[in-house]
């Protein structure tokens, strides 16, 4: 009998608990520097000490990115965090006409990231339960940019790090294509890296090949004939992703699938590059496109052209987090790219809660909101921020 009580009454604490009205009161924000990389963390903080996280990371921008979710918090302070679509609405719509741009839609998605994580600790559920998944199916991933830095890259080098790849756990990566020399010699090198990754990996391993929006519609078209035999997952950004048309003109001459989507904004974005049949395989970036929210509605209009999802990331623990979240109902999801070299680093600066994986799937995590806890204090004292970045262009 008390046990029974015990249970009922703690039932209507967390009913009420759930019912309670929560206003946010303010915005921290924390930068820091990896190499040359920097990374930009939001706290969204709430008078019922809720805290949602959210990440607004973009290469080189995040002094600029600061100030945009800075515009933001007037719009936020005293609002209930309930409601999410409505905020983004909101957001989207109504508080400016001069609502476009990359700045502010990283701004815009680190806020809709936040929302989430706290509905789901307000609620006590894990975000992909809100979103409508089982969490029972684990999520396949891929190690991006996997031979970053490698030293020489040579085909041999490349074969041997395959098996070491594989002992490690992975059976799905993808590396940039050489940047460097002749048209006729980066054709060449491609193929013969290619060739070697096949060859020390087995069919078993998947590939993608990441062609960094360098080559033109023919020689793309050229280089997806070459690599078509060696059987790559797809070839990624092979023209300007600003150019649809262009992708489509390629898509409909390759026989290997076209990968695009990660600097695209919005579904309105997707929308267009769908229509030009530039890509069978969308790779929308939960940080960039809109947060959560929006990745979903991307995911659902691929779905109705029968196009994958293949999510980007290179960026934080957080961002990682919430993509993983945003697509685990998706139908259409296909693999989520990884940043495989950063996980013993994201997982110290969790405290552990880092879904790390294994394997090749990442399973979800099982904490309420989006289940992980950064240490910021961590951050500031060994990963100080030094100032805007000027990184060179990636790839070789």
């Amino acid at each position: 009998m008390l046990r029974r009580r015990f249970l009922q009454f703690a039932a209507a604490a967390a009913a009420r608990a759930a019912s309670s009205p929560v206003r946010i009161s303010g915005i921290a924000t924390h930068q820091c520097t990896v190499g040359r990389r920097d990374y930009l963390f939001v706290e969204l903080k709430t008078d019922a000490g809720i805290t949602g996280l959210g990440e607004a990371t973009i290469g080189g921008r995040i002094d600029i990115v600061e100030q945009a979710v800075r515009w933001f918090e007037p719009y936020l302070r005293g609002q209930d965090p309930a409601g999410i679509d409505d905020h983004w609405n909101r957001f989207y719509y109504d508080l400016s006409r001069a609502r476009e741009g990359m700045v502010l839609m990283t701004a815009l998605s680190a806020i809709d990231i936040a929302l989430w994580d706290i509905e789901g600790k307000r609620l006590g559920q894990p975000v992909w339960r809100l979103c409508g998944a089982n969490g029972q199916k684990p999520l396949r991933v891929y190690y991006s940019h996997w031979s970053h830095d490698l030293e020489p890259r040579t085909p041999e080098a490349l074969g041997e790090l395959v098996a070491k790849t594989k002992a490690d756990g992975w059976n799905a990566v993808k590396w940039i294509l050489y940047k460097g020399g002749t048209e006729a010699e980066r054709l060449r090198r491609a193929v013969r890296e290619v060739e070697a990754v096949r060859k020390a990996g087995g069919d078993g391993f998947e590939f993608g090949l990441e062609m960094y929006e360098t080559f033109s519609v023919r020689s793309a078209i050229e280089l997806a004939r070459a690599v078509a035999p060696y059987r790559p997952m797809f070839i990624e950004e092979p023209v300007w992703r600003e150019s649809p048309q262009a992708l489509g003109e390629i898509a409909a001459q390759s026989p290997v699938a076209v990968a695009t989507g990660e600097g695209l904004l919005h579904r309105y974005d997707f929308r267009q590059l769908l229509d030009a049949k530039g890509a069978r395989i969308v790779q929308p970036d939960v940080i960039h496109c809109g947060g959560i929210t929006e990745i979903r509605r991307i995911a659902s209009l691929a779905e109705t052209y029968l196009a994958e999802l293949s999510p980007h990331m290179w960026y934080g623990p957080v961002a990682h987090t919430a993509s993983i979240h945003a697509v685990a109902s998706c139908r259409n999801f296909l693999i989520q790219e990884w940043d495989g070299v950063s996980d013993r680093m994201f997982t110290e600066w969790t405290r552990g809660t880092y879904p790390v994986p294994a394997n090749g799937v990442v399973r979800l995590p099982t904490k309420p909101g989006l289940g992980i806890e950064m240490d910021f204090a961590l951050l500031a004292k060994r990963h100080r921020y030094t100032g805007q970045s000027l990184r060179p262009p990636g790839g070789r």
